[in-house]
């Protein structure tokens, strides 16, 4: 039966299987213990495959891996794998793009905000939001500017601040 939440889940392993992100747009895995089980079936039947596509558990599983990331989007066995690939690139491109072509582990966790803004970007509720990186990217860039003052760093209001300025100086 077609539905707009196509997305059960996105998940991003280290190359040990062990959870960097983990998203879950539905109870289907309700508790911790259930989706960390999950998620070790799904590195241990994914991590030495050259496959992009799995079924497990019932779930489609489509998946990506880059350096010592392990990138999965989960939808229900009928859904349309082309969709959730989709999802994966946009995510995973869109990652590429943030991270200067430098997708891995430390690189990643360096700009988890980015990661999670991105994803809420891209799925909503398991419903399927955007498929343009280039569109993720921008809005990501956008809402990372609106960090509160307490927030930024001292280059940054500085830079502001420099801005502010240049611009209240040009309209005299």
């Amino acid at each position: 039966e077609p539905s707009l939440y196509a997305v059960k889940a996105i998940i991003i392993l280290d190359n040990d299987g062990e959870r960097l992100f983990a998203k879950y747009y539905d109870d289907t895995y309700p508790s911790v213990k259930e989706q960390r089980a999950f998620e070790k079936n799904i590195f241990s039947k994914t991590h030495r495959s050259d496959s992009e596509i799995a079924l497990l558990e019932g779930l489609t599983v489509v998946y990506k891996s880059s350096i010592d990331l392990y990138c999965y989007v989960i939808g229900s066995a009928h859904q349309n794998e082309l969709m959730l690939t989709a999802v994966l690139n946009c995510l995973f491109d869109s990652l590429s793009q943030m991270l200067r072509k430098n997708v891995e582990r430390r690189a990643l966790l360096d700009n988890m905000e980015g990661l999670f803004l991105a994803v809420d970007e891209i799925v909503d509720g398991g419903v399927i939001l955007e498929s343009d990186p280039q569109q993720v990217v921008h809005r990501v860039a956008v809402r990372g500017e609106d960090v509160p003052l307490t927030e930024q760093t001292v280059s940054q209001v500085l830079q502001s601040a420099k801005e502010q300025i240049k611009w209240s100086l040009l309209r005299w």
